[in-house]
């Protein structure tokens, strides 16, 4: 029984992380972009969508790498082109990083 807990505690725990990244980021894009947190979407593409030029993508970027303290190699980050896209790759991030 102790062991279950202690499973079930932990993925509570990881849960609530996932759930603060996502708010972090979306507050970060939000701030960033001058779009309001409740407009954004996964599926809205930075640059179609929301406006953003490869110059705000990359203060962007560089505002996920300081904020979560983790790097987001530049061969990825040219794929990133969705907020859910942005979201997925900072939380495994965050995951891997423990």
């Amino acid at each position: 029984m102790y062991v279950v807990v202690v499973y079930l505690n932990y993925f509570d725990k990881e849960k609530k992380v996932m759930s603060e990244v996502r708010e972090k980021a979306l507050k970060i894009i939000s701030n960033r972009l001058g779009v309001p947190v409740e407009k954004l979407k996964p599926e809205n593409e930075f640059m179609k969508d929301l406006g953003a030029d490869s110059l705000e993508i990359v203060d962007l970027v560089m505002e996920f790498e300081d904020e979560f303290e983790i790097t987001i190699p530049d061969e990825v980050a040219q794929k990133i082109r969705t907020v859910g896209q942005a979201i997925e790759h900072i939380e495994q991030a965050v995951k891997e990083k423990g």
